[in-house]
């Protein structure tokens, strides 16, 4: 209980929360290396993953290698990433690490949600004439959707957890509350930081959450 109640006093100390090293600083670190890595992940990620899933050739190969990233610890390839010349530019190897690592569910739900749209669907719109096009934005994606949303929502949640690693090579982020902690061999501080970055990823999947609750009708759904 002792160490319960020091934790509790270092998250309720209000000189723990404001300046360049408190928490509200920290945490905004955090939420601009997430999100900045969700979106460069995306960009790469979704293209691919919708125009193979249209065209159904070649996604299991892209998919498979893909996963293959999943199997190479995030912090081993930081590791690598600095010993190479990207790093000396600053943030460039945590942000390629951690957009390497939310690149295989992005990839994966949004293939396997256009791969599974029905296709008797497919077959009438088609049948309608709607170009190939069409058929995408108008079909395939819409349907594809509730896939697509929950990779994007699985990428986010790994991210907010794994980001802590950009303390580690002298980054920003709920991380150097951590680090600090070790540093100055204070378990509660230590804690204090695990319990904030925990409590960022549960916050994290209830906007996901409400914002897919209240998105419209075609954007609803759980990955099967």
């Amino acid at each position: 209980m002792n160490t319960v109640s020091a934790v509790w006093s270092w998250l309720t100390t209000a000189a723990n929360w404001s300046g360049e090293n408190g928490v509200w600083h920290r945490l905004e670190q955090h939420l601009v290396l997430t999100f900045s890595c969700l979106a460069i992940s995306a960009l790469i990620a979704l293209p691919v993953a919708l125009t193979l899933g249209h065209l159904g050739r070649g996604g299991a190969l892209a998919v498979n290698l893909a996963n293959i990233g999943r199997a190479v610890p995030t912090f081993a390839v930081l590791v690598l990433l600095l010993l190479t010349p990207i790093g000396r530019h600053g943030q460039w190897p945590t942000i390629i690490a951690l957009v390497l690592f939310a690149i295989p569910p992005l990839l994966t739900n949004a293939y396997v949600g256009m791969r599974e749209v029905d296709q008797n669907v497919v077959r009438a719109a088609r049948g309608m004439g709607m170009t190939g096009t069409q058929l995408v934005w108008r079909v395939e994606v819409p349907l594809a959707s509730p896939l697509v949303l929950t990779g994007i929502r699985i990428a986010a949640i790994q991210l907010v957890a794994t980001a802590t690693l950009a303390a580690l090579v002298g980054g920003g982020g709920l991380g150097r509350i951590i680090t600090a902690g070790f540093n100055l061999a204070s378990t509660p501080q230590v804690v204090a930081g695990a319990v904030l970055v925990a409590v960022f990823a549960l916050l994290m999947e209830a906007a996901f959450e409400l914002a897919q609750r209240w998105a419209p009708g075609w954007a609803r759904g759980r990955a099967r």
